[in-house]
């Protein structure tokens, strides 16, 4: 017995059931207002009873769109990719989730070293534009993207420059939130665990925000530097190592971000310091680890949902030539086992 093929249907199989042009049909089937209502149902009743579907990658590229939006994920120079930070394969989520309720897929793409930095999705009509997100401190990787040509289309989270098109949290509130948390628990020699000067923006915005708070409480805003280059967890374990043996005293610290601020709780209980009794400690960036943590770390958690959705309708408004503004993602407290209820 003879196989039977299997055909695929085209919209000419379902002009000619449906007794118009192949033209007639595509203008029907995208909605176009010129063909009347009878045809256009004619069009669609032999389009069903033929099972015929629409070719959309097709139809996407005769109106000059792919319907894909790039994310790339910035990483360090030969970072294993299971070693990333956490904050970043959330917001990886919510955008992706964000750009699909939205009606685009997503192409993804990590990138660390010159070999593989590459951005031309919309050039080469791989993508309507691209989203950067990730570490700050690969910094041949930003000024590639910040060297893209005029009218690129591409958004970014955190940004190491200001003239970027960047979407941020609200970095100084969410600082501002966590310092005065501590300061109505007793807490009054606090110390940001941060940096004033990294390429990363958001961590001098949010020592900008805990030492407004310090000042307001009539206190002295203290800044122990981080080192450059080192794993953040790496990064707070050092700082607090340094803190300790400085002599400075002090009863919490703030890390301007969760991954420093468990480095430092570690580094804390490795030398019997009790948290939350002697030493409170606050993060910022509401990563998963955090929540299990020994005690469970308290936080500033962006709205990740929130999140993905400001980066890509930032993205689809500078597609449409729309003028789109720096955004903010709010935050807010997430108080767990790190400081005294």
């Amino acid at each position: 017995m003879a196989e039977k093929r299997l055909t695929r249907v085209t919209s000419f199989d379902v002009a000619e059931a449906a007794g118009v042009s192949q033209s007639t049909v595509s203008r029907a089937l995208a909605g176009d207002p010129s063909i009347s209502a009878p045809t256009r149902q004619r069009v669609m009743e032999a389009a069903r009873k033929l099972n015929y579907q629409v070719d959309e990658n097709a139809a996407r590229l005769r109106r000059g769109k792919t319907g894909t939006l790039a994310v790339v994920m910035v990483c360090r120079p030969g970072q294993d990719r299971k070693d990333l930070n956490p904050f970043y394969y959330a917001l990886l989520g919510s955008t992706c989730a964000a750009a699909a309720a939205r009606g685009f897929e997503v192409l993804v793409a990590f990138q660390d070293s010159p070999e593989n930095f590459w951005g031309h999705y919309q050039e080469r009509r791989k993508a309507d534009g691209m989203i950067v997100i990730g570490t700050s401190e690969n910094t041949a990787a930003w000024d590639y993207f910040g060297a893209l040509p005029q009218g690129s289309h591409w958004v970014c989270w955190g940004a190491t420059q200001d003239d970027f098109p960047w979407v941020r949290s609200d970095n100084h509130a969410g600082a501002t939130l966590a310092t005065r948390h501590m300061l109505v628990r007793g807490y009054r020699h606090i110390v940001c665990l941060g940096s004033e000067t990294s390429p990363q923006r958001q961590f001098k915005e949010r020592y900008d925000g805990y030492a407004a708070a310090m000042e307001s409480a009539g206190l002295e805003p203290v800044l122990q530097r981080i080192e450059r280059g080192l794993p953040r967890e790496e990064q707070g374990r050092r700082a607090a190592v340094a803190l300790i043996e400085s002599g400075r005293p002090f009863d919490a610290i703030f890390g301007v971000s969760d991954e420093i601020a468990l480095g430092a709780l570690k580094e804390l209980a490795g030398r019997g310091l009790v948290v939350p009794d002697q030493i409170g400690i606050v993060g910022f960036d509401g990563v998963r680890a955090g929540a299990w943590s020994t005690p469970p770390l308290t936080t500033v958690e962006s709205d990740f949902e929130v999140a993905g959705s400001l980066l890509v309708d930032r993205l689809l408004a500078m597609i449409s030539g729309e003028t789109a503004t720096a955004r903010r993602v709010p935050v807010r407290l997430v108080v767990r086992g790190s400081t005294r209820p």
